[in-house]
């Protein structure tokens, strides 16, 4: 499948490319475009979509070999989607606790990071259709016995950032819950024997046993609640958020969904 991308520059350069947009006199009205050099889509930058990512979250946004491109379930998804609004990519790589704080700043125009939709969420920002769903585990330690369900959680302490889906269910539950930036940190605690358990989400767990057979963990208990994760947006962005899902809808309808879904767990897991 062949992408749009572009390597991603710094705010400096980004300025002068706004201030150049800014300086020609601006196109005519008719064409969709305002003086600013804003698309029909809001894009600062026309024909360019500035994505937010993390980077560091196998398999859905990494670097390959740990230094290599960035690739990932997310990252094909979203250039598949910008393909087919012959958009061309920039990518601002971003810690998962500050993402959002750079959506609202204007950093980016999309987060591509399978983002859960949620009710605080969706008063804050806009979304995509969900482009993948996956149910939540409990991740623990292989000894551990006395973990089988969320009300096995209270008084434990489990590892969750704080922003996430999984991490207000632990709350919940009435597990003490010590932050982390993301599932590499909540991982490690629990192998190390230094944390109870971790709600996460299953793809994740699945895509890491299998790059790492020997991690002495497993799924205590898989529950009801899914993840419905999705493409988000400010709030500005309607026009962009119809033609994303456009776009996904022709990408379920071609396979291109399910293909992604097969090379990176096995399965289709965009419903």
């Amino acid at each position: 499948m062949s992408v749009h991308r572009t390597l991603t520059v710094t705010l400096a350069a980004s300025a002068l490319i706004l201030a150049a947009c800014g300086s020609d006199g601006g196109t005519d009205a008719g064409d969709g475009q305002t003086a600013a050099g804003d698309s029909a889509y809001g894009l600062a930058n026309e024909g360019v979509l500035v994505v937010g990512t993390e980077g560091t979250y196998r398999p859905f946004s990494y670097h390959e070999g740990g230094s290599g491109e960035l690739v990932g379930y997310d990252i094909e998804v979203v250039e598949a989607v910008a393909e087919k609004l012959d958009l061309e990519i920039e990518y601002q790589e971003t810690q998962w606790d500050a993402i959002f704080a750079g959506l609202e700043a204007g950093r980016f125009d999309v987060i591509a990071n399978q983002v859960s939709i949620n009710p605080q969420r969706e008063e804050a920002y806009l979304f995509s259709e969900p482009y993948t769903v996956s149910p939540g585990v409990i991740v623990v330690a292989n000894d551990t016995t006395d973990i089988a369900g969320l009300d096995d959680l209270e008084g434990k302490t489990t590892a969750q950032s704080l922003t996430s889906n999984w991490g207000e269910i632990a709350e919940g539950a009435g597990a003490n819950v010590e932050a982390v930036e993301g599932w590499a940190q909540s991982v490690a605690l629990l192998e190390q024997g230094r944390v109870d358990a971790t709600v996460n989400d299953k793809l994740t767990f699945l895509d890491y046993t299998n790059e790492h057979p020997d991690s002495p963990i497993k799924i205590a208990a898989e529950l009801d609640e899914a993840s419905l994760n999705a493409f988000a947006f400010g709030k500005d962005k309607t026009e962009l958020v119809s033609a994303f899902d456009e776009a996904l809808a022709e990408l379920e309808a071609d396979g291109t969904l399910a293909e992604l879904g097969e090379k990176y767990f096995g399965a289709d897991v965009s419903h």
